[in-house]
C-alpha cells in the first residue's frame, strides 16, 4: 500500500529530485529491518537519500510529516516523500475488526509547486495505555472503552487543540475542514463537538467504506480534505496516539481548480471509488490467515527464498528493470546478455517497467493453485514502449478479464517464508485512464 500512495504521488515527477523518505507505520512487516529501504527501493529513487522508519504510535503519519517539513524549512532537504501506511488486525468480529481499514497516503513536501503551507503545528506528548501490541501479538489490545475515551482521547486532544489555537491565534470556526481522527463514527463525532467544530467543517471519515487506518488516517483524511478544498483555505489535522499532533496548513493558488486528485493521480475519492466488495466474511478472513483450510496441508510447504537471490535480483524483482539496446531499442525483461532481435552483447540500459501501462497479450486460469484467489490468473503483459513480463494478475473480476486488458502493476508481497518477505510486482486492472 505504501508503494502504491507513493506511486500515485510521485506520477510524472523526477523521481531523482527526492532527497529523502519517511515511512509511517505501525504494523511494518519486519521488526528489525528498514521498511522506508524497501519502498525506496521499489520506487527506483536514488541511493544517497536519507531514509527513516517512524513507527510504534498511532500518530506516526504526522509526526513524520512534520519531520519532513521540518527537514525541509532547515534546508537539510529540497524533498522529502512522506508514506504513511497500516494494516492493524483486532480480533475476529470485533469491534476494532469492524471499525479498522486498511490505507496508505503519500506527500511530497518541498518549496517549490507547493499547493499547502504550513500554517503552525503543536504537539503533546502523554504516556496512555489504551490501545497497544506487544511483540508476538496479532491483534491490537484495549483497555476498558469508558477510560480509552474519557482519560484518553477526549481528554487528550482537547488540550492539544486548546494549546494549538492559543499558540498559533486561531479559532474553531478559522477551518475549512479538520482531519480528524477517530477510532469509530461515534467517538469522532463526538470528539467533533467537543472540540467546537460544526458537522460541515469535519472531513468525512469514510467509517463504512474505509474505517480507521491507524497511522495512515489522518493523513488520508488530510489528503481527503485537499482533494475538496479551494485556494486561501486554512485545513487542519488531529491525530492521536501517546498525545496528539496538529498541523494546519493554508492552500495556495497552486491547489488544483477542479476537485479531486491532482491531475494524474487516482487519489483517495478515485481509489474509493474503484473499491470491490468481497463476497464473504471467509474470503477476508481467509486474506487475513484467520481462517484455514485443508488445501495447506495437501501441499509441501514453500521453499525459503535465498536472502543473496533476493539482494541480487532486486533490480529485476523491486526495481522492475528491463533491458534496453542501446542498438535498436528492443526491451527484455528480464534483461539479457543478448538483444534477441539484433543479437548485440552487453549492449542495453536498465529502464523501468513499474510504472509503464500495459495490456495483457495472453493468460490462463489456473483452479487448483491453492491461492486465495482461486482461480490464479497468470498474465502476459505487455508494456506501452516495449517489454513483456509473465506475472500473476490481482484484484480482478473474472468476467473482465480479456486479452488486450489495460493493466498497471502494483507492488505485492508473494509470501512469508521463515520471516523473510518476498516482494514482486503482480497486474492489477488499470483503474484511471491516464495510467
Amino acid at each position: 500500500m505504501a508503494v502504491a500512495a507513493a506511486l500515485d504521488c510521485l506520477r510524472d515527477r523526477d523521481r531523482s529530485a527526492v532527497d529523502g523518505l519517511f515511512f509511517a507505520s505501525t504494523t511494518a512487516p519486519y521488526a528489525e529491518k528498514q521498511g522506508a529501504a524497501i519502498i525506496a527501493t521499489a520506487l527506483d529513487l536514488r541511493r544517497d537519500i536519507f531514509t527513516a522508519d517512524i513507527t510504534d504510535v498511532l500518530r506516526a503519519g504526522t509526526t513524520a510529516l512534520k519531520s519532513a517539513l521540518d527537514a525541509v524549512a532547515a534546508g537539510s532537504a529540497n524533498q522529502v516523500l512522506v508514506v504513511a501506511a497500516d494494516s492493524r488486525q483486532g480480533p475476529p468480529r470485533s469491534e476494532t475488526e469492524r471499525n479498522a481499514g486498511d490505507g496508505a497516503a503519500a506527500f511530497l513536501v518541498g518549496r517549490e509547486g507547493v499547493i499547502a503551507e504550513l500554517a503552525g503545528s503543536h504537539s503533546l506528548t502523554e504516556n496512555m495505555l489504551d490501545n497497544w501490541r506487544s511483540a508476538g501479538d496479532s491483534f491490537v489490545r484495549s483497555w476498558e472503552d469508558r477510560f480509552a475515551a474519557e482519560e484518553g482521547l477526549e481528554r487528550i486532544v482537547p488540550e492539544a487543540l486548546a494549546g494549538f489555537l492559543d499558540k498559533h491565534q486561531y479559532r474553531p470556526q478559522d477551518f475549512a475542514r479538520v482531519a480528524l481522527y477517530g477510532p469509530d463514527a461515534r467517538r469522532q463525532g463526538r470528539l467533533a463537538r467537543r472540540l467546537g467544530f460544526q458537522p460541515e467543517q469535519v472531513q468525512d471519515p469514510l467509517f463504512g467504506r474505509l474505517g480507521s487506518a491507524g497511522a495512515a488516517f489522518a493523513p488520508l483524511l488530510l489528503v481527503g480534505a485537499l482533494e475538496e478544498a479551494q485556494p486561501g483555505q486554512l485545513l487542519l489535522t488531529i491525530s492521536y496516539g501517546d498525545g496528539s499532533d496538529l498541523l494546519a496548513f493554508r492552500t495556495t493558488e497552486s491547489l488544483p481548480d477542479t476537485s479531486g486528485a491532482p491531475p494524474g493521480c487516482g487519489g483517495l475519492a478515485g481509489h474509493l471509488a474503484a473499491r470491490r466488495t468481497l463476497e464473504s466474511y471467509e474470503t477476508y478472513a481467509r486474506w487475513r490467515e484467520l481462517w484455514t483450510t485443508d488445501d495447506a496441508a495437501r501441499r509441501p510447504a514453500p521453499a525459503s527464498p535465498s536472502v543473496s537471490a533476493l539482494w541480487r535480483e532486486a533490480d529485476k524483482n523491486l526495481r522492475l528493470y528491463a533491458g534496453q539496446c542501446n542498438g535498436c531499442g528492443y526491451v527484455q525483461y528480464p534483461a539479457q546478455r543478448v538483444c534477441v532481435n539484433c543479437r548485440a552483447r552487453d549492449d542495453c540500459a536498465a529502464v523501468r517497467l513499474s510504472d509503464r501501462p500495459g495490456e495483457v497479450f495472453t493468460y490462463s486460469m489456473d483452479y487448483i493453485a491453492g491461492a486465495v484467489d482461486t482461480p490464479l490468473v497468470v498474465s502476459v503483459v505487455d508494456f506501452q514502449g516495449g517489454g513483456r513480463i509473465l506475472c500473476m494478475m490481482t484484484d480482478r473480476e473474472l468476467a473482465e478479464v480479456r486479452v488486450g486488458m489495460p493493466v498497471t502493476m502494483s507492488f505485492r508481497k508473494l509470501r512469508v517464508v521463515n520471516g523473510i518477505h518476498n516482494y514482486y510486482w503482480k497486474a492489477i486492472p488499470r483503474r484511471f485512464g491516464d495510467e
